[in-house]
């Protein structure tokens, strides 16, 4: 729905619009049907989705990977993996989803408050986003080396 709203934008900013088609989105009588405004409501729904994602994304970057069969997962942060630029490099963690069948790596802030910090519970222990309950450990690796590596 997101690729229709893609095209729709590129044509209505490139093109004068001549008309409507009469069909699913548009009845006889040049009115949007049901299922143009069902369509509408995905489109705002999936935009909302990916305005998440992107707040996710700046929360928890993706680190870099790489992968061998003979060495094994390499893990690290920078202060650009995963696309995301920040002042901070971070440490390799295990992000569990609700819904995913795997977890996915992601750098994590290790200074500071957490990023979801309210301002009723002012009092932190500047451990940054360490202490999530949706993250875990590597197994064997150092807990704030900005490295792992994972044998095959």
């Amino acid at each position: 729905m997101l690729t229709l709203q893609s095209w729709l934008s590129f044509y209505e900013k490139n093109y004068e619009v001549m008309g409507r088609v009469t069909g699913r989105f548009y009845g006889e009588d040049g009115l949007p049907t049901p299922e143009l405004t069902q369509a509408e409501a995905m489109i705002t729904k999936g935009l909302e989705a990916n305005k998440q994602e992107l707040k996710e994304k700046q929360k928890f970057p993706p680190c870099n990977a790489e992968w061998s069969s003979t060495r094994g997962s390499r893990f690290w942060c920078s202060q650009r993996s995963g696309g995301v630029s920040r002042d901070w490099i971070g440490v390799p963690r295990k992000l569990f989803k609700p819904g995913a069948k795997e977890p996915h790596c992601v750098c994590v802030r290790t200074t500071g408050p957490p990023s979801d910090q309210t301002p009723d519970k002012p009092t932190h222990r500047n451990r940054g986003d360490l202490e999530h309950p949706s993250l875990e450990e590597y197994t064997g690796c150092p807990r704030l080396a900005a490295r792992c590596s994972v044998p095959p």
